[in-house]
């Protein structure tokens, strides 16, 4: 006898597997989904630093700088490692979509670059420094003498904006060493904290502009790439404003509370939550890094306690 199939028995019976919900279109989506090329330093400070920004916005790199360029597995970026003079060349031709480089890179390429955005860090000076033992009266001074620098478009433009006559000497990398090998009177290279000076006997004595790391874009970037960059623009965002930014929690008593909330403006207001203790009030907000100690110093005066100050990972505005 053979059994008949129940009308209201499914077609495709459901063993011990839970179906995913992705389809293969889905899958096969994803894999093809443009990936954007982000040329970083190949070693370095900045390099490292670039590394940790990702890391920091949740996208894994494996592999390391003896490759010329690393996926990441995922997000939809590969890493490019270049050297950092190569860059500039790189993002004007297409190779690289984006880039972290410093300003003061792309100021000496002169190229049709766009900035994204500053990061914040890698920040220096790019500066005029001469002997110790020199004496210095102004930019006159710098007439007739011989500048070594690794910067040669960005020092002929400054001298000729301030109509100085000096011979421009082009060095590539220990720049600071001219002076004391005879080959320049003065050199032009990025400073930091200056110790790089002070060991080889220079002074600080123009300085030309500042610079930090920004993320630069190449002026053919197409629109799926752009879709990839704004994925990417936003994680940054969220890093970069939460280093910024401190969560800080603190108890007081009710009647000290609109006192507090004139110290406490919070992104929007402060979030006030009643305590078991009657009279009581925990006051949650979100401060600048830049006005911490001002502001614990007038939480204090207004009559907050237990105050408790958290750092804050990632902040979505």
């Amino acid at each position: 006898m053979v059994k008949q199939k129940n009308r209201n028995q499914p077609d495709v019976q459901v063993g011990f597997f839970v179906s995913s919900n992705r389809t293969p279109e889905h899958h096969q989506k994803k894999e093809n989904m443009r990936r954007l090329k982000i040329a970083i330093q190949k070693s370095g400070r900045l390099s490292e630093d670039s590394l940790q920004l990702l890391k920091e916005c949740g996208i894994s790199i494996d592999g390391s700088s003896s490759s010329l360029i690393v996926p990441s597995r995922n997000f939809p970026v590969d890493v490019l490692y270049l050297r950092n003079s190569d860059i500039p060349q790189y993002l004007e031709d297409g190779v690289a979509d984006v880039a972290i480089l410093g300003e003061n890179t792309l100021i000496e390429a002169k190229k049709a670059i766009k900035v994204e955005l500053l990061l914040g860090f890698s920040k220096c000076r790019v500066s005029i420094a001469v002997p110790k033992s020199q004496q210095y009266g102004g930019l006159v001074d710098l007439n007739g003498k011989k500048l070594a620098t690794s910067y040669p478009n960005t020092v002929k433009a400054f001298l000729t904006q301030n109509s100085i006559n000096a011979e421009i000497h082009e060095i590539s990398g220990s720049v600071e060493i001219a002076p004391n090998l005879g080959l320049a009177d003065a050199i032009c290279d990025i400073v930091s904290s200056g110790s790089t000076l002070f060991t080889n006997g220079l002074k600080e004595v123009e300085v030309l502009f500042s610079s930090e790391a920004c993320l630069a874009s190449s002026p053919i970037l197409d629109e799926e790439g752009r879709v990839v960059l704004d994925k990417l623009l936003f994680r940054i965002k969220a890093v970069l404003e939460a280093k910024n930014k401190k969560y800080v929690l603190l108890n007081a008593p009710n009647d000290r509370i609109e006192g507090i909330m004139r110290i406490l403006p919070g992104m929007k207001s402060p979030s006030i939550i009643p305590l078991a203790e009657s009279g009581w009030s925990s006051v949650h907000s979100v401060i600048d890094e830049s006005q911490f100690w001002e502001i614990i110093d007038q939480l204090r005066d207004a009559g907050a306690q237990g105050i408790l100050i958290v750092p804050i990972e990632k902040m979505i505005l």
